[in-house]
């Protein structure tokens, strides 16, 4: 049996590179992070915000947090250790699409500063446009379609964001987003002016 041992692993350096798959996509790979409470609107916003992408002719993909549970992390629960795996995990995935030239945008609560910031950490600067989707606790309640935040009040749900388990709210994204008083169509806009600002998009 051959070795695992980290020195045994060498990177494989692609003959095809980022750049060359960025001109030819048009535009920059970049890793949009959605960050909120359950219900603050992150899945929403980034599938709209992925549509207007798309209708650009932008190559684009959605990392939605349910989703990825069903795969990738689905061996995780929701103690304090395995949400800093989950968001390692995708952290990992979210930077191999940005080398692929992709758009991918993340919609995961991510409740820890420290993990959303070694996510950050794995790319360069400019690659990472965190978005907080700043929505106070009772309007997510309200939204509350599953019935998520009427369990976790009722004990039925430990580790609940926002209810039993702290969300640490970004100090410095680059963009917050009212999702409770703005239409997400303007909210859309809003992030699609803050990629051309950071020259992600061009057009």
């Amino acid at each position: 049996m051959e070795p695992t041992s980290e020195k045994n692993i060498v990177w494989h350096h692609a003959t095809v590179t980022r750049a060359r798959r960025e001109a030819q996509n048009g535009h920059r790979g970049a890793i949009i992070w959605f960050t909120g409470l359950s219900g603050s609107g992150k899945s929403t916003l980034a599938h709209a915000v992925e549509e207007n992408l798309h209708q650009r002719g932008c190559r684009t993909f959605v990392l939605d947090g349910d989703n990825v549970r069903h795969g990738l992390c689905g061996d995780l629960g929701f103690s304090a250790e395995d949400r800093t795996e989950n968001i390692r995990r995708i952290g990992e995935v979210a930077k191999l699409f940005m080398e692929a030239g992709i758009l991918v945008l993340t919609a995961f609560i991510s409740p820890y500063r420290v993990d959303r910031k070694h996510a950050r950490g794995m790319v360069e600067h400019g690659d990472f446009i965190e978005i907080y989707c700043n929505t106070p606790l009772n309007i997510c309640e309200e939204r509350d379609v599953k019935g998520m935040y009427k369990k976790a009040r009722a004990g039925l749900i430990k580790e609940f964001t926002g209810i039993s388990s702290p969300y640490e709210a970004p100090q410095n994204p680059e963009l917050t987003v009212n999702t409770d008083n703005i239409d997400v169509d303007v909210c859309v806009l809003q992030i699609i002016n803050e990629m051309k600002h950071r020259a992600i998009l061009t057009m």
